[in-house]
């Protein structure tokens, strides 16, 4: 439902919010990710629009050693910096996680340093696709869906 070219995605059916956002937090801690940004992006909107969403949260994670290398290979990735992973509700109830996919943005940085720099990263690890970490009915659409690796152990 909310797949994209650019994207890594994961359904997740019967799991709570905040169980999702803390293992969000620390899966990309584990993975040397730190948190310097956080979105609520459903109450900012209701508060500057009016408008009603549903949650929706945006953390801007970034990995310290591997963005100080590439800015300093390329300063002008800063404006691709921190990476984003998004936690919201879908029109199916479901909760979703997103992030990009590290691929989708070497189509735009063209300087080969900078790609080495990832080593064929995937992302975060919410982001990374993983098979087997969740039942048939999280992933009805699991040849089109990446998966974003986080929940169930």
């Amino acid at each position: 439902m909310y797949e994209v070219g650019y994207a890594l995605t994961r359904r997740l059916a019967g799991r709570s919010w905040d169980e999702v956002v803390a293992r969000v937090r620390e899966t990309l801690a584990a993975e040397g990710f730190g948190v310097l940004t956080e979105i609520d992006v459903q109450a900012t909107l209701e508060k500057k629009l009016g408008v009603k969403r549903r949650p929706y949260l945006i953390l801007g994670a970034c990995n310290p050693t591997m963005a100080n290398k590439a800015l300093e290979l390329e300063p002008s990735i800063g404006v691709l910096l921190p990476c984003n992973v998004d936690v919201f509700v879908g029109e199916d109830e479901a909760l979703y996680v997103q992030s990009i996919d590290p691929r989708a943005i070497f189509k735009v940085v063209t300087n080969p340093a900078v790609g080495a720099i990832a080593g064929g990263h995937r992302g975060p690890a919410a982001a990374r696709p993983r098979r087997g970490l969740s039942s048939p009915k999280d992933r009805p659409e699991e040849s089109r869906v990446r998966a974003a690796s986080l929940v169930s152990r």
